[in-house]
């Protein structure tokens, strides 16, 4: 399992006890003003905003927030105006790494992700260095526990996966950008529960880290996650389930 999808659901499962929950809705506030701002306030026409939605409701935000946050991104309240930046790298050993960024402040931004990436032992690269190796996917993660693969697998190609993965205690169903709601909302329909849905970067190839590297390289996930500018990043780590079982 990448490095990425494994992070995805950890936080999924730390839920309500998460001790970052005010990080969380710090950026959960971002993307939805961002999607506002970009795509319209009304989430049946603009599925960015929809899924930011989602998740903010997935997390327990409250409805005042999240209806703050679209008033400022459609500019019916003041708000801050943020920049999206994508910045690609290598972390510990020399896995790719791309991460993705909301701002309102350019230079403070690089020199933190700069800073996070050269004290874990890895560098910022140029733009277009690991793009190549990504594919941008809908990655809908549930548990073997609230769904059989076959059963899983009729309810996911009938509305239009690609494919879905066996990834040892849970699958993930890929789809294309474009039909990542509809196969959303088939698998709801459905009642299975889902652990994670997302519009994910997903790399073509993993490369393998483990012992000290697979240490370094959750250290360096954390530090990634911490930083309020930072809303996602994608990684090709391939990371062993038990090095995830230590923290």
């Amino acid at each position: 399992m990448s490095g990425h999808s494994k992070w995805s659901t950890i936080k999924h499962k730390k839920g309500a006890a998460d001790k970052k929950r005010a990080k969380i809705f710090t950026k959960l506030i971002k993307e939805i003003t961002v999607a506002a701002r970009m795509g319209g306030g009304d989430p049946g026409a603009n599925p960015r905003l929809r899924h930011a939605i989602d998740t903010a409701k997935a997390q327990n935000m409250p409805k005042d927030n999240v209806d703050r946050a679209i008033k400022k991104g459609t500019g019916d309240m003041d708000g801050v105006n943020y920049e999206e930046i994508i910045y690609e790298g290598y972390g510990p050993g020399g896995v790719a790494v791309m991460v993705e960024c909301l701002t309102d402040n350019k230079n403070r931004t690089i020199a933190d992700v700069r800073y996070i990436f050269n004290k874990a032992g890895g560098n910022v690269g140029t733009d277009g260095c690991v793009a190549w190796m990504f594919d941008k996917k809908g990655v809908i993660t549930i548990s073997k526990e609230n769904a059989d693969e076959d059963t899983l697998m009729e309810v996911a190609i009938d509305a239009g996966a690609e494919d879905i993965k066996d990834e040892g205690d849970s699958f993930d169903v890929l789809t294309a950008p474009e039909d990542f709601d509809a196969v959303k909302d088939a698998i709801d329909g459905a009642q299975i529960s889902c652990e994670v849905a997302e519009i994910s970067m997903v790399p073509q190839n993993t490369t393998a880290v483990s012992g000290k590297e697979a240490e370094q390289m959750i250290a360096f996930m954390e530090a990634l996650d911490d930083n309020d500018d930072i809303q996602n990043f994608y990684t090709n780590a391939d990371i062993p389930d038990e090095a995830f079982d230590a923290m």
